[in-house]
C-alpha cells in the first residue's frame, strides 16, 4: 500500500472514530479512560498535537469541537454525569496505563 492510501485510510477510520463517539454520548469520559485509557479528550489532544507538529494552528478548543462536534462546554452540560466514587478509584488505579499526548502532562 503507497502512503498517500495509508493517510487516507487512516483519516477515514479516525472519522469514524469521532462520528462514533459523537453518536455514543451516553458513554462517559471517564468510562472509556477506565476501559481504554484515552477518551475523547485524549483523542482532541492528539489532533492539536498533531496540528501543532506541522505548524497548523489550531486551538485545544477548536480540536475539543472536532471530536466532540460541538463546544465542549455545551458537550459537558448536556452528556457528562457526576463521576461515582467507583469510577475515580478506577481512574486512579489505571492513570498508569492512560494515554501518552506529546505537550500534554497527564492529569
Amino acid at each position: 500500500m503507497d502512503d498517500q492510501t495509508r493517510i487516507e485510510l487512516e483519516a477515514a477510520a479516525f472519522r469514524g472514530l469521532v462520528a462514533h463517539l459523537q453518536k455514543r454520548t451516553d458513554v462517559q469520559n471517564i468510562d472509556l479512560m477506565n476501559l481504554a485509557g484515552f477518551c475523547r479528550n485524549c483523542l482532541s489532544k492528539w489532533y492539536a498535537a498533531a496540528a501543532r507538529e506541522r505548524g497548523v494552528a489550531l486551538s485545544d478548543e477548536e480540536a475539543r469541537t472536532a471530536v466532540y462536534g460541538m463546544p465542549y462546554a455545551e458537550w459537558k452540560s448536556k452528556y457528562q454525569k457526576e463521576a461515582t466514587a467507583e469510577q475515580q478509584r478506577t481512574f486512579e488505579e489505571t492513570k498508569p496505563l492512560h494515554a501518552e499526548i506529546s505537550g500534554h502532562s497527564r492529569k
